[in-house]
């Protein structure tokens, strides 16, 4: 059959022997054109799905919804399922009536069930005494039979189990006894030190941080350190600057310095100074200090305007542009490179690109919190599917980004507990601020992701994980020995030793070993750098709001 009058036969290259091959009848009609009137209704689809989107805080209710029918269809086919869970509810009714009765001259807290490690809410000594402490093991217990609902069925599909556990975990987690007053017993001991005055404090935080939000600006507290101030103060200067980066190189503190320079990429999610904290927690400044010249890509904050910048364009524009920049201020030096959570990915796959076209740019690539291989990418993975990237991307598209308030979000979402009950708790019912962090007020600095570029790494990195499977092409060909031998990260965590203190101090070991001879600061003076433009640092990319 021929294809239809409107279709071209355009060959299709085969990417492994480059010969033209015909098109099938799906790749034929997948080279139709969109009428104006699919546009028109794409368009309508997409701005629903923007406004849903505000509504439901970015998460899309079809993934939610049928990871939930998947769950109740699994669960309600499955009676044994269901008589073992009504067991365990009856089992642990009478352990809790159990602990309940006096059965020691003192009580003994925790008898039933303790915390998980990693949950800090019934810490302190009054969760120990015998009301509060039965009442937190009664919710534990709670919380581990809903969990208990979503494992071990059948046929349910994990990705779906996952979803559903973690949206009923978001549920009781609101109703958790330490978010109420007559059942937070640090609550109650505040109320009587100040006679309810607390309550008064609480009211005044809660109405001056909601004027800070609608006015679109910052919580105060989150306001005490200001940046090229209090934090990012390590001394040096923007030698480059595009559209989409700014190159920090800090000044030599030291009579000798490494010939060769180090480039940290850093995650344009976060603004950079997450490494430049202040002088006591300042990887920057111990770098200096240790001998070494430093480089940091300080990211735009973009706006609307940025909307159609891809990943590449974040490749090609900040780690590749900061790389030639580098080489071209010390010619013949390579490059320690490191890279830091999403800054190490894309550096990750600039120097498999490097490695082919100038192999020689690069000596050391250090990444840090960063991935490559998304199979097991945390909780993060529960809300990319399909119908999730899609609805995300219709939100983006009609914002031109992804906002930082909707970035924030996800991350509370992540951690309501500690980035969200606890501060309610704290500021509202307690009527206490939290005491001033220069961590926290720069985890409030959030930055702006356009729309091509996240939708990029979402689907091509997080969805269908084309990196670590070979498909993400920034080049055509990526060769790898046959007889290389792979050690997979349970294997490599049993295998390399532990050492106890900073990995400061080991990492500046590993670039020694592999730099050259300390030579003096005077005669490392980069040749290119009297031409360049050259500004204070911390520049003015993360200053942008």
């Amino acid at each position: 059959m021929s294809p239809p009058a409107s279709v071209g036969r355009i060959p299709i290259v085969s990417n492994s022997d480059r010969i033209p091959v015909e098109p099938t009848a799906i790749e034929a009609q997948a080279t139709v054109q969109p009428s104006s009137s699919d546009t028109a209704v794409d368009d309508i689809d997409r701005s629903f799905h923007a406004a849903l989107a505000r509504l439901t805080g970015g998460v899309s209710p079809a993934a939610l919804a049928l990871a939930f029918a998947d769950w109740q269809l699994h669960l309600l086919a499955s009676p044994g399922k269901q008589a073992s869970l009504a067991g365990q509810a009856i089992q642990n009714a009478f352990d809790l009536v159990d602990a309940m009765l006096p059965r020691h001259a003192v009580f003994q807290p925790w008898s039933v069930i303790r915390p998980l490690e990693n949950d800090r809410r019934f810490t302190g000594s009054d969760w120990e005494l015998p009301s509060f402490n039965l009442l937190a093991q009664a919710f534990l217990l709670n919380q581990q039979w809903w969990h208990s609902t979503t494992t071990g069925i059948h046929g349910l599909a994990h990705s779906n189990a996952a979803i559903a556990d973690f949206a009923l975990r978001q549920g009781l987690d609101t109703v958790a006894p330490t978010n109420f007053a007559v059942s937070n017993p640090e609550v109650l001991r505040k109320i009587m030190e100040t006679g309810g005055g607390n309550f008064v404090y609480g009211l005044h935080n809660f109405v001056e941080d909601w004027q800070a939000l609608l006015a679109g600006g910052r919580l105060r507290s989150d306001q005490t350190y200001v940046v090229g101030k209090d934090v990012a103060i390590t001394p040096g200067k923007v030698v480059y600057r595009n559209e989409l980066i700014e190159l920090i190189q800090y000044s030599p503190t030291t009579s000798t310095v490494r010939a060769e320079p180090v480039l940290i990429a850093s995650a344009w999610i976060m603004k950079y100074y997450i490494l430049d904290l202040t002088p006591r927690n300042s990887l920057v400044r111990y770098l200096v200090e240790s001998g070494f010249t430093v480089f940091m890509i300080s990211w735009k904050n973009p706006t609307p305007e940025y909307r159609n910048f891809s990943l590449e364009d974040y490749r090609e524009l900040g780690v590749d542009a900061a790389i030639t920049t580098i080489n071209s201020l010390r010619p013949g030096q390579a490059i320690h490179a490191a890279g830091y959570c999403l800054g190490g990915t894309l550096l990750s796959i600039a120097a498999a690109r490097l490695a082919r076209e100038r192999p020689d740019c690069l000596r050391t690539v250090t990444l840090l919190a960063a991935q490559t291989d998304f199979t097991e990418a945390g909780e993060l993975t529960l809300f990319i599917n399909e119908s999730q990237v899609a609805f995300l991307e219709d939100m983006m598209w009609r914002q031109g980004l992804l906002a930082t308030a909707q970035m924030a979000g996800a991350f509370q979402m992540l951690r309501t507990n500690d980035l969200l009950w606890s501060r309610v708790v704290r500021d509202y019912l307690i009527g206490e601020r939290a005491a001033p962090s220069e961590l926290m007020s720069w985890n409030a600095d959030a930055t702006r992701m356009p729309y091509q570029m996240h939708s990029d790494y979402l689907r091509r990195l997080f969805l269908n994980n084309d990196l670590a499977e070979g498909r993400y092409q920034v080049y055509q060909v990526r060769t790898k020995k046959a007889h290389d031998p792979y050690i997979g990260p349970d294997e490599w965590i049993r295998r390399a030793p532990s050492h106890e203190g900073s990995w400061w101090t080991e990492w500046t070991r590993f670039l020694a070993a592999h730099s050259g001879q300390p030579v003096p600061t005077c005669l490392a003076a980069d040749s290119g750098q009297k031409s360049a433009p050259s500004y204070e640092a911390p520049g003015s990319y993360v200053l942008e709001q």
